[in-house]
Parts: structure tokens; C-alpha cells; sequence
């Protein structure tokens, strides 16, 4: 059976445990209960007594596609409530691998304590000194550890926004090339990590235990359906893989949704240059990889590697938000510019969103000039430097706009809005505003049939239905990442009458226990009731469940709509 290992940052101490009361739980479900029942909600998210949870989902120890999605969880330092930040990477298949579900990081090293790269072994743990990492990038870091231990090595790293204490570091995993390319990257989680000192995890290159389904018949049969489900759907088998998630440039450009120029209008005239078909024809002009990915299994193959104009691989995951943050929305239309933002956030530790709105606020100051992406990069650059410019805008949005005085500032939890604008994708406007984990379109992506009609269609512009989806929605998407699947199966699964049964097949397979729909349902249900809890306890009410008030008041290009729910309604969006 997996267990949880708690290791103690201040005293070195560690044990491994039974899962005891959190027996039957994965991924998000796992990182939001330990953090609901276990960090006091009114605590200093860099305190000693935050935690730090890192947990595979919990098909992540089988072979079930598109399984290997790992959770990291604690209260956030961006929106001071509950956070769970998901990303791809080996970690979560490596984990069961030592014999563990998840990781909890505890207490806090006192005040000038050196940074510790911890060595996970199936049966005990190594404090290694850091003194050779702290301070590099992370692929120069990441470099040194594959030095240290193979090629293949799998990690987890905080760049030099993490050392800090930024708001918005994130966590940086390998991927299956041996690259730190894949992203834990919304709410500051790397800013907790940092603040426990811990600059790299590594999980024993040696281990190589396997978890077997209790019946395997059972899984066997449950998993090949799962298979020919994402197979036969032409998202999931067809569109994302050709053009990765930046196939939405050109539709959501079309549909007068793609937010240009900090949320000024609908529509990009340089939409084409940034759009998901000129990525794919100029990845394939420079013998990059446009099929590509994320972690082992995978089979939807929606990331790619990008490289610049001799050829040298520049980055990888250059996903949709990332080029519209980058590039709509502060008015550039350059993708190689793009993607050097996108390496040079991996490299720091930053998270993309965050930082693609925090430039749109630079640019409202003055400090660069709109659709200026070579001063993007530097601004970009100055993050986890000494300089006093990069401590601002590493703190991001909201604290940057503060700073120099902006008001247009697109927040909600004071987590920066992604790549759909609320006013004409109403459904997502939901999403954001009610989710537990600040503006965050994963957490119910009502894109799907809002505009892609995918698993319903419903008015984009109107407010029919839309609550309902978004509710319905944030429950599913719980439900996914508790499971530890990749959030993009759930085109397939929306279109497929049986697709939630297989999954509980899937598990039932494993366990060897009954598991229904139902219980999927009620995985994501618990899930969110966790959160609310915790957030309610962090002092989060009604007036939190709103946008700005610039949505309400400004219509917006072409369909000049505006967002009109009423705080009631908003509430009738969560679980009871």
C-alpha cells in the first residue's frame, strides 16, 4: 500500500505513514484535505505551520492514459486561501514507484538556514547541501542533478522567484526529456517550498517498484475502453495534437473573446502570427516536435518543442495561455519573443499567467510601451534578482498595479485573470468568480460549451445555463484532478455516455473494491467542500466571488457585452 512521507524542513525529521484517514484519496482531493484539516486557515501562507503537499492522483500508479498529473497543494501566498497547482512531469508516476501516494512538507528552518535539496529513497531521506544549485536558473540547476544522477532523473524545483518568496513562483518538474519544463504553476506554491527552504526534490533514479491492480482483469479491459474514448474524439486525438492548446488563438480570436490590450477588446489584428497554426508550421520548418508529451502515457500529445531560428531548442509546453498572455494581451505578435518569455519564466520560476498580467500592468505604468517584447523579456529578467524592480513585479499582479498606481486591474482572489474574457465567455466569468482557487479557467472550463460545443451548447453571450455548467463543471474538474487525470480528457468524456463509468472502472480495477460514477461525482463534490471550508475559515465571503468592476462597467469589443450576474447568483454556483 502507498503511503504519505512527512518530512519536518526544521528538524530533518521524517516518517512514513499509513494513509490512514485519507485512504481513497488522490491528488487535489489529497492536497485539499491534508491542507483543510491540517494548516490553521489563518496563518501566514510562509509560516511554519503552512504545509506543502505534492501527490499523485490516484490512478498515477497505473498505466491508464493520461494519468500521470501531479497535485501540489497548501494555503496560498497570491490569494491567502486553499490552492491546489497541477502539472504533468514524471513526478507523480515516479512517486509509487518508491512506494508513496504524496510528499508533505512541514515546519520551517530558522531564519538563515541554508537551502536543502532533498533525495527521496524508498526508506529513508537525504538532506543534501544546496550551496551548488541556489541561485542558478532552473535548467542550469536541473543540469547539475542529471550530472549527479542520470539523464532520466526525475525533480521538482524552485527557480530564483522561489528562493525569494515571490507570489508568483511556481514549481518546475521534469519531463519525460530530462527538461524542468513542466509547470505547478499558479497561487505561489514555490514561494511555500522556498520558504522551507527546499530548492530541489529528486526522487531515487533506483526505485522501481510497481503497484499491480488488485484485478487485473478488470483494469485491463476498463483501460483499453479509456483508450479508444480519447482515440475517437477528435479533440483529444485530432486538433491537440496537431496544434496544441494554441489551436484556440484563432477560435477564441473569432469569437471576439481573446483579451487584447489588458481586457480592452474582444479581438487581435495579429492573431494569425501568434495563432496555433503558424506555432505548428514554424515547429515544423526548424525540426522541432509539434506532437509532444508531458509525462509518460500521455497519448493526447498536446505539447511540442519549440526551437529559434538556428534550430536550438528554446522551450517546450508553449501552451495557448502562455502566447495570449504574452502576446494579445500586451499587444505582441512576435512568437519567437513569446517563446523566449516562456523559457525565461521556466528558467526563473514563474508563473506565466501571472507574469504575462503583471506586464500588462508595466505597460499601463509606463515602464515599457505596449507590443514592446523586447522590453517584456527585460522586465522579465530582473525577477529573482537583486534588483528592487524585480522584487515588484515578481509579487505580481495586484501587488505591481499597487505599486505603480494602476486601476485596471484584472484579478479575482488577486490571482490574475487567464485568456477568456468573461464578458463573452460568460460561463468561464462564472468559473472564475466562484472557484476556491482564485481566477482559474481549469477549475471549470465552460469554454467547452460556451464556445466549442463540446458536451452541450449554450448562449456565450447570455447568462442561461451558465451557472449550472460552471457549477457542474468545477465539480467534474475536482473529480479529474483527484484521479490525477490530464484536465483535457474531459472533451472526450463530456461527449461519451460511458466515459465516467470506465474511470470508475478503472479504479474499482485497482482497488479491488466497488467503485461507481457516483463515487466519481462525489470525489469532486468532498473535494470542493474541503475548500470552501478552508477558505470560508480564511475569512473569504460573498464580496470575493466578484469581478472588477471594469467588466461590469466597460463594454467590450465586437459584441459589446458586459458581465451582468448579480452576487446572488454567484453564490448559487457552489456547492451546498
Amino acid at each position: 500500500m502507498l503511503k504519505i512521507l512527512r518530512i519536518n524542513t526544521r528538524t530533518r525529521e521524517y516518517t512514513f505513514e499509513d494513509l490512514g484517514a485519507y485512504a481513497g484519496l488522490g491528488g487535489r482531493a489529497l492536497t485539499s484535505r491534508i491542507v483543510s484539516q491540517e494548516v490553521p486557515a489563518g496563518i501566514h501562507p510562509l509560516s511554519a505551520a503552512n504545509k506543502l503537499v505534492l501527490a499523485g492522483g490516484i490512478l498515477a500508479c497505473t498505466n491508464a492514459a493520461n494519468s500521470g498529473r501531479t497535485s501540489v497543494g497548501a494555503k496560498s501566498p497570491l490569494t491567502g486561501g486553499i490552492k491546489e497547482s497541477n502539472s504533468g512531469g514524471q513526478f507523480a508516476h515516479k512517486l509509487p514507484k518508491l512506494g508513496l501516494l504524496a510528499i508533505v512538507l512541514e515546519d520551517k528552518p530558522e531564519d538563515g538556514a541554508d537551502f536543502t535539496t532533498l533525495l527521496i529513497k524508498k526508506d529513508k531521506v537525504e538532506f543534501l547541501d544546496a550551496k551548488n544549485l541556489v541561485g542558478k536558473l532552473n535548467y542550469a540547476a536541473h543540469d547539475v542533478l542529471k550530472a549527479a544522477y542520470g539523464d532520466k532523473v526525475v525533480t521538482a524545483l524552485v527557480g530564483p522567484a522561489g528562493e525569494q518568496c515571490l507570489m508568483t513562483a511556481n514549481i518546475q518538474f521534469s519531463d519525460p526529456d530530462g527538461r524542468p519544463s513542466r509547470s505547478a504553476g499558479r497561487g505561489g506554491l514555490g514561494a511555500v517550498m522556498g520558504s522551507k527552504k527546499v530548492k530541489a526534490i529528486v526522487l531515487d533514479p533506483e526505485a522501481k517498484d510497481s503497484v499491480e491492480p488488485a484485478d487485473g482483469e478488470k483494469f485491463k479491459t476498463a483501460r483499453k475502453r479509456w483508450l479508444d474514448i480519447l482515440m475517437g474524439h477528435p479533440v483529444t486525438s485530432q486538433g491537440l495534437p496537431t496544434y496544441g492548446t494554441a489551436i484556440l488563438i484563432n477560435i477564441i480570436n473569432e469569437a471576439g473573446a481573446l483579451p487584447t490590450k489588458n481586457f480592452r477588446s474582444g479581438r487581435f489584428d495579429g492573431a494569425s502570427k501568434i495563432s496555433g497554426e503558424t506555432m505548428t508550421e514554424t515547429i515544423k520548418a526548424r525540426k522541432g516536435a509539434y506532437k509532444h508529451g508531458c509525462h509518460t502515457g500521455c497519448v493526447i500529445q498536446c505539447s511540442q518543442v519549440y526551437n529559434d531560428k538556428n534550430g536550438e531548442y528554446l522551450t517546450t509546453g508553449f501552451e495557448y495561455e502562455t502566447i495570449w498572455g504574452f502576446g494579445a494581451n500586451l499587444l505582441v505578435d512576435d512568437l519567437d519573443d513569446i517563446a523566449v518569455m516562456d523559457r525565461t519564466c521556466d528558467e526563473i520560476g514563474m508563473d506565466t499567467i501571472e507574469m504575462a498580467n503583471t506586464m500588462a500592468m508595466a505597460m499601463e505604468a509606463g515602464l515599457v510601451k505596449w507590443g514592446d517584447g523586447k522590453g517584456v523579456i527585460e522586465l522579465l529578467k530582473k525577477v529573482g534578482t537583486k534588483d528592487p524592480l524585480g522584487r515588484i513585479l515578481g509579487n505580481g499582479t495586484d501587488f505591481t498595479a499597487k505599486a505603480f498606481g494602476v486601476d485596471r486591474v484584472p484579478v479575482v482572489k488577486n490571482q490574475a485573470l487567464p485568456a477568456y474574457d468573461p464578458r463573452a465567455v460568460k460561463g468561464i466569468g462564472v468559473t472564475y468568480c466562484t472557484t476556491t482557487q482564485g481566477a482559474d479557467h481549469t477549475a471549470g472550463y465552460a469554454v467547452c460549451q460556451n464556445i466549442l460545443k463540446v458536451g452541450g451548447d449554450v448562449n456565450t453571450l447570455g447568462k442561461a445555463g451558465q451557472v449550472e455548467i460552471s457549477k457542474n463543471l468545477q465539480v467534474a474538474t475536482a473529480a479529474v484532478d483527484s484521479l490525477g487525470l490530464c484536465l483535457f480528457v474531459a472533451f472526450a468524456v463530456l461527449d461519451t455516455a460511458d466515459a465516467v463509468s470506465v474511470i470508475a472502472d478503472m479504479v474499482s480495477g485497482l482497488t479491488g473494491k466497488p467503485y461507481t460514477a457516483d463515487d466519481v461525482v462525489a470525489l469532486g463534490v468532498n473535494c470542493l467542500k474541503d475548500e470552501l471550508a478552508f477558505n470560508k475559515a480564511a475569512g473569504f465571503t460573498a464580496e470575493h466571488d466578484q469581478l472588477p468592476a471594469f467588466f461590469r462597467n466597460e463594454p467590450l469589443p465586437p459584441h459589446n457585452t458586459v458581465w451582468d450576474f448579480t452576487a446572488e447568483e454567484m453564490q448559487a454556483a457552489k456547492i451546498a
